[in-house]
């Protein structure tokens, strides 16, 4: 991204994700104006993650920038509603759902030979990860050392992701790492009445 991005951009994403969202439980339309911030309007690669009382309910992203920011991240916090591996988000989980916005920095390609070169270049609670071998392809936000807090369990924990086996090595295992800027909007939220069939666009 070559704009500045600041604190406050940060905080207009989470808001664009909350109205996403809210949006869509209530059945209304999406609101279509772009914001006037640049970095927001440059193209960026950015996560949303949702979450009620701690647990995952939904977590989709963009690893290249591909689009808007801005756009991205509105598109990412519908998609996170209906995450293929979890049940979808309703209007009762509203009040205690928390969104968080991830924007990524352009990916960097780590030299990983071996296991133990990659172990040994990882940057605990510093680095995302992507993991790519053949079609297959799995990243771990840099989140995620909150629970895998060593670079043996987090590689493992990525690798089980991806479908290969967690102390195994694929033939062509190429990875990349990023880092990540999170804003938060967290409940106690309000209630929402949904209206319609919620189906917005974006």
């Amino acid at each position: 991204m070559s704009a500045p991005f600041t604190a406050a951009d940060g905080q207009a994403l989470a808001g664009l994700a909350v109205a996403a969202v809210a949006a869509r439980l209530a059945g209304h339309p999406l609101a279509g104006a772009a914001p006037v911030s640049t970095a927001l309007r440059a193209h960026g690669a950015s996560f949303v993650t949702l979450t009620t009382g701690g647990a995952l309910r939904g977590c989709i992203g963009s690893l290249e920038p591909v689009r808007p920011l801005y756009r991205d991240v509105t598109r990412n916090a519908l998609r996170a509603m209906t995450d293929p591996r979890l049940p979808p988000v309703t209007p009762p989980d509203w009040p205690v759902l928390d969104i968080s916005v991830s924007v990524l920095s352009p990916a960097e390609p780590l030299p990983c030979p071996t296991r133990e070169s990659l172990l040994a270049a990882l940057r605990p609670g510093v680095d995302g990860l992507t993991l790519t071998a053949g079609r297959r392809r799995s990243t771990f936000l840099p989140a995620v050392w909150e629970k895998l807090p060593t670079p043996d369990r987090f590689v493992a924990g990525l690798l089980a992701k991806g479908g290969w086996p967690a102390r195994g090595w694929p033939a062509g295992l190429s990875a990349d790492r990023y880092t990540a800027v999170e804003f938060h909007d967290r409940s106690p939220r309000p209630g929402i009445d949904p209206v319609g069939d919620g189906r917005g666009g974006v």
